[in-house]
């Protein structure tokens, strides 16, 4: 099922591991996309703007849903590399 997700989402995670350069790799940056990733994907806006008949509102929610997707695809599926450019270390300069 893992290698299904994989191939499903390759255009996503391909550029950021194959990325070149140094990169430092926490624990922490994983955790962090996982709760930014569910946090962007909740509804609540998507809610209201329907509660409202407010048909502006769908473009937030959009938007907001696919920075959700992308930041859950990379927390679960990317390797340490795909993480770490996600969040797009400044150690650029730092030997290999």
């Amino acid at each position: 099922m893992k290698n299904l997700f994989l191939k499903l989402f390759s255009p996503i995670l391909n550029p950021l591991e194959n990325a070149d350069g140094h990169y430092e790799y926490r624990p922490s940056h994983r955790t962090v996309l996982k709760v930014m990733g569910f946090l962007f994907l909740a509804g609540v806006g998507g809610y209201f703007s329907i509660l409202t008949n407010q048909i502006a509102g769908v473009f937030p929610v959009i938007l907001f849903s696919v920075i959700g997707l992308i930041c859950l695809v990379v927390a679960f599926l990317g390797s340490y590399k795909a993480v770490a450019k996600l969040w797009r270390n400044r150690n650029e300069d730092a030997p290999k």
